[in-house]
Formats: structure tokens, C-alpha cells, sequence
């Protein structure tokens, strides 16, 4: 898919500041009980550093975490470690993961469904959730929509400095293809010196339609779409999109 997150996931957490995990679990949590749907054992796809897997099994979740990053994975084990919680961190890419058995949720969070570029590789992700998730199970992903992509991130570059950390990140919006490219240029500052850290990411525009085909395709059914971390219809300049489907 484009990007390993090497160096990039160590100083991740920290770029991440403004991204109030709480109210993420908080919000899936309310899917929960709006569906009322009641999962012990719960998969994270693309879960990253684990910041939504540990607050997740800290309110009692069975956690799997499946990321393609083993330099992500590592600093989830180190957050599990540190919080005494026994959670499954597993190396693989989610376009072709494998289970030991099978889940009562899946969750695919922070526009990581962007990532998969290509629609058939979409569709082949979406029927190994089926094959492991319950009958009646729940999946919610989210995305970042065409109006994010283009008109906020797109074309746009991005200077900003944090403790330690300064970095440039530049877009470029491809509207034949529909694919933003996200350039980004970190320097660590280290004692008297700074790592520079080259990273390039790639994220997909999909329209809700597109989603809802591939999940009918896979044999699952969506059963709402909803506003960022709302319950509110999306509109056209919605940023981010959720998806509510069932097994």
C-alpha cells in the first residue's frame, strides 16, 4: 500500500496530538449500543501505535491488532506492556490477514481504507472480514472524502513544528485517477543534530456507492452511513465518513 511507517512510527503518537482517541472509542462504543450489538472479542485492521486497541481493551475488549508496520506494532506491544493489557498484535497486511478463528467486531479506523488503492484488493479485504466475522457481527470503517482529499488536504503543503520535530508535508491531488499523493519530510532533532525522515503516502477517494458495492460484493450489508463521529447524515463538505455494516 505504499508506506511501511518505519522511522515515521516512533514519533507518530506525537503528531497525532490533536486526535482525541477517548472520543473515538467513546463513538464506537455508541454504535454499539445504538445496534445493539454486544462484541467480547474485537479486531482492529490497521491499528497502528494502538492507540484505539489499548483504550479499547482497557473497558474490557479481547483485542486483535492487525497492522503491516512492524515499527507500528512495536510501539503498540510497548503501550500494551506498560498498561499490563494482554492484547493479540499481529504483522500483516489487511488486504490478505489471517485469523486464528473468528471475531464479534471489526473496526478499520482513521481513513485506513483510503490506503487500499485499488478496488479489487478493497473487495478481497472486505471478504476476509466476512469469513471471520460472527453471523450479526459489526464492522465500522470510516474515510476521508473526495471533498477532504481534494479541496482541503490536496494541492496544499503543510509546515509545522512540534517539540523535536519539525516537518513539511505536500500534497498533490491526481483527479484522473483520484488519488492523493502525501509527501512529508521530518527532521528529529537528536542532541545537537536532526534525522531526516522521508516518508510518501497514497490515499484513494472512494464514494460512499463505491463502499457500499464492494461490501455487497463481499456479502455484507451496510446499514447506515454517518457524519464524523455523529449520527448526522453526511453532506458535501463532510471530511470524514462512517460506515456501519453487518454480517
Amino acid at each position: 500500500m505504499g508506506t511501511s511507517y518505519s522511522g515515521f512510527a516512533y514519533i507518530y503518537d506525537q503528531l497525532t496530538q490533536d486526535v482525541n482517541y477517548e472520543i473515538w472509542v467513546e463513538y464506537i462504543e455508541s454504535i454499539f449500543c445504538r445496534y445493539n450489538a454486544k462484541p467480547n472479542l474485537i479486531l482492529e485492521l490497521a491499528c497502528g501505535t494502538g492507540n484505539i486497541s489499548t483504550r479499547m481493551a482497557q473497558r474490557g475488549y479481547d483485542m486483535i491488532g492487525v497492522d503491516l508496520s512492524e515499527d507500528m506494532l512495536n510501539v503498540a506491544i510497548s503501550k500494551a506492556h506498560e498498561e499490563a493489557l494482554d492484547i493479540l498484535y499481529l504483522n500483516q497486511d489487511m488486504r490478505n490477514f489471517e485469523l486464528y478463528g473468528t471475531v464479534d467486531a471489526v473496526v478499520c479506523l482513521l481513513d485506513s481504507i483510503n490506503y487500499i488503492t485499488n478496488k479489487q484488493d478493497l473487495i478481497q479485504t472486505f471478504k476476509l472480514i466476512n469469513n471471520y466475522l460472527n453471523p450479526g457481527g459489526l464492522l465500522i470503517l470510516d474515510i476521508n472524502t473526495e471533498y477532504k482529499l481534494r479541496e482541503v488536504l490536496g494541492n496544499n503543503t503543510f509546515v509545522v513544528e512540534e517539540d523535536n520535530v519539525f516537518y513539511v508535508w505536500e500534497n498533490h491531488y491526481n483527479e484522473a485517477h483520484k488519488i492523493c499523493d502525501f509527501y512529508l519530510t521530518f527532521f528529529i532533532k537528536e542532541d545537537t543534530k536532526y534525522e531526516r525522515i522521508d516518508e510518501c503516502h497514497k490515499e484513494k477517494v472512494y464514494e460512499i456507492a463505491e463502499i457500499k458495492d464492494s461490501l455487497k460484493e463481499a456479502g455484507l450489508n451496510c446499514l447506515a452511513v454517518y457524519d464524523d463521529l455523529s449520527f448526522d447524515r453526511p453532506n458535501d463538505k463532510s471530511e470524514r465518513i462512517f460506515f456501519i455494516v453487518q454480517k
